[in-house]
């Protein structure tokens, strides 16, 4: 998966929260959230 794939906008956490979910638990990939252009989290993938 691409870098870019990786993040997202906080809006588009907040308009596809369900699908963000499912991706996670599916690819095991992290996934960076920004906000205002700054990353503000980090969700990491499958749990252990």
């Amino acid at each position: 998966m691409k870098l870019s794939d990786q993040i997202k906008p906080i809006s588009y956490l907040k308009a596809h929260a369900a699908e963000v979910v499912r991706n996670l638990s599916a690819q095991g990939e992290p996934l960076i959230i920004t906000q205002n252009g700054a990353i503000r989290t980090l969700m990491p993938g499958r749990r252990c």
